[in-house]
């Protein structure tokens, strides 16, 4: 009951003139920018992130409010009629939504995703200002050697579940673990891999490099595979839901909401699982014929669970300080570009922060849906940019932003070596976003191995003392064992006798 006093308390800040401005600002941009080509949620809010520096934390963070829910957004409608996921987990809703598309049913498509994800999102984030508190009263009991347990479980899980390859995963998040030891040793005020840089000496600003990854090298990558010529963009004319698509589309949608929202709120969640998870469940409850050919309940159950998943995924982030997608890191990033670092003391330290901010989340999904369903026409035309003008925007923007952040050249360059890094990395098919985890969460794992150490007089069964560490580093275990042996087992029973 006091959430929900907290929360009302929330709508109170967040309902003031200039609050609800930076939220049809945020649901506007992030939808804009999200509905682009192979641009996903995790890109819409690095492009972006820079902008928000200017606005004081509580405007700052409804902006994003609107920015996060809006990429969502944007992203189902590329899907839908690019059939171009900006991202693994919408993967789902171009296979049917695409199909949708093609044959005249565009309009319903993305009707069912737009209110699929308002109904998600709204269930959500109801579940997360429900949620967060509990976990907060678990999470502060937890030590040391915990928190290194649930970052150790957060780097398995981003790297083996974001990508093909586990061993490229694995990889891409030393990258970032290495970034994040460039800088000052906070206990021994040592400096470490500056390589006599003086500006290097506060390390790699999170900012930089998350824009240089996602924002300069997908730009670059996705621009040297797209054809020259104009992209067939499907029509999102015909007609919009019947009353038969609502039917087919209303429990997709709860199913989908319930596999996203547990999936998002655990440390090794995220949103990939349970849209595949939704999509194979509607595919097999499914009385119709339509199944693979475009089918309404293909868009709404995994679209639900994907803006499910991306409420969830705030329950780790605000009560950890745990980032379990992309996006989360990002999101991270900006509340420690503010000195706020997001855990158990959150809700204390920054209650009015915290709970504005989970109202505005209501706020912006309300608008989205009142703004996506007349305004599609004008997104659609912004899928005819020309490419080359798209790009060099982005190129333009991530560099003024980036700059903007500590108005310091050697941004830029950091952002050019990054930015390409990240262009290899996406080119050779290594995920990124374990690199922007590992960043972040490094120096954080770090720091808790250490002072769990140093309590322990270096006695390393302390990180293995509790039976909370236990049962996290079990599932660590499990998420880098289980995959595989999954596979061998599938594989033995497809071979006939």
């Amino acid at each position: 009951m006091d959430a929900l006093v907290q929360l009302g308390q929330g709508f109170a800040d967040a309902v003031t003139p200039l609050n609800l401005l930076f939220a049809l600002i945020g649901t506007l941009l992030g939808t804009a920018v999200g509905v682009l080509p192979g641009i996903g949620p995790a890109m819409t809010v690095a492009l972006l992130l820079p902008i928000t520096y200017v606005l004081e934390p509580t405007g700052a963070f409804i902006m994003f409010a609107g920015i996060y829910y809006g990429g969502m957004y944007g992203g189902s409608t590329t899907s839908i009629l690019l059939n171009t996921p900006g991202e693994s987990s919408s993967i789902m809703t171009a296979l049917e939504g695409n199909l949708m598309a093609k044959a005249g049913r565009g309009a319903a498509a993305l009707g069912t995703a737009a209110i699929g994800s308002f109904v998600a999102g709204t269930i959500g984030t109801l579940l997360l200002a429900l949620v967060a508190p509990a976990v907060v009263t678990l999470a502060v009991a937890i030590g040391p050697a915990d928190y290194f347990a649930l970052a150790l479980l957060a780097f398995v899980a981003v790297s083996t579940v974001l990508g093909a390859s586990p061993l490229r995963g694995l990889a891409s998040l030393c990258i970032g673990l290495f970034l994040g030891l460039v800088g000052t040793d906070l206990l021994t005020g040592q400096q470490r891999f500056t390589f006599g840089v003086p500006q290097l000496a506060d390390g790699i600003d999170v900012v930089v490099v998350a824009v240089a990854l996602f924002a300069v090298g997908e730009a670059l990558h996705v621009a040297s595979r797209l054809r020259h010529g104009p992209v067939e963009v499907m029509s999102s004319s015909g007609s919009f839901m019947t009353r038969e698509d609502f039917r087919r589309s209303w429990k997709p949608w709860l199913r989908g909401t319930a596999f996203g929202f547990p999936f998002g709120a655990l440390p090794a969640g995220g949103a990939e699982i349970p849209t595949f998870l939704s999509y194979a469940t509607e595919r097999r409850l499914s009385k119709h014929p339509d199944f693979g050919k475009g089918a309404i309940e293909g868009v709404a159950g995994p679209e639900a669970a994907n803006n499910a998943a991306a409420a969830g995924v705030l329950v780790p982030l605000l009560t950890l300080g745990l980032p379990t997608s992309a996006t989360a890191a990002i999101l991270l990033a900006a509340f420690q570009g503010y000195g706020i670092q997001p855990g158990p003391t959150l809700l204390t330290t920054e209650s009015s922060l915290v709970w504005t901010l989970i109202a505005s989340l209501f706020i912006g999904n309300t608008m989205l849906l009142v703004l996506n369903l007349p305004l599609v026409g004008v997104w659609v035309k912004l899928l005819k940019i020309p490419r080359p003008y798209l790009y060099a925007g982005i190129l333009m923007f991530a560099s003024l932003g980036s700059y903007a952040v500590n108005a310091d050249p050697l941004d830029l360059v950091i952002l050019l070596v990054i930015g390409l890094l990240g262009f290899a990395m996406r080119r050779f098919g290594w995920p990124v976003a374990p690199a922007v985890i590992g960043l972040i969460l490094g120096p954080v794992a770090e720091t808790n191995l250490r002072r769990a150490l140093a309590i322990s007089d270096g006695d390393l069964t302390v990180l293995v003392s509790s039976p909370f560490s236990v049962v996290v580093l079990l599932v660590a275990v499990l998420a880098v064992v289980g995959p595989p042996v999954l596979r061998k087992i599938r594989a033995r029973e497809a071979v006939p006798a």
